[in-house]
């Protein structure tokens, strides 16, 4: 274990920062502002998100996973009071939700609008 550490920010690969930005803004009603030139969000707890530009083609994820094409590397699971009324509003944010589902009455998976995979999960009593 490595004395003090803790998460400074995560930073998130896309094409169009400023938008990605936006929509997850709309999404958690976090915080949207500018750090070292990055489109970011910034959290009620303080978790800061970078929205960085690629320097490299980016290729979207596949969801599900299928053998030979990109592969998620992580995605969000967030938490929500009303789950059916959290889908609802994130698809009317511009996220899509893919036909293949596994979370049974616990989560949806949805993608962002880069194709980054994302969950809202029903928010279980005694969460916070």
């Amino acid at each position: 274990m490595i004395d003090g550490i803790t998460v400074g920010n995560i930073a998130i690969d896309c094409v169009t920062p400023e938008k990605l930005r936006d929509f997850y803004a709309e999404l958690t009603g976090w915080e949207a502002l500018t750090l070292w030139n990055c489109p970011a969000l910034i959290s009620s707890d303080k978790l800061t998100l970078l929205f960085m530009p690629c320097d490299f083609d980016y290729l979207p994820p596949v969801w599900p996973e299928e053998p030979g094409r990109q592969q998620k590397q992580m995605h969000f699971d967030f938490q929500a009071e009303d789950l059916p009324s959290a889908v609802r509003e994130a698809i009317t944010l511009g996220a899509a939700k893919p036909e293949s589902q596994y979370g049974g009455n616990g989560f949806v998976t949805l993608l962002d609008p880069e194709g980054h995979p994302f969950c809202l999960c029903r928010k279980e009593r005694g969460m916070k």
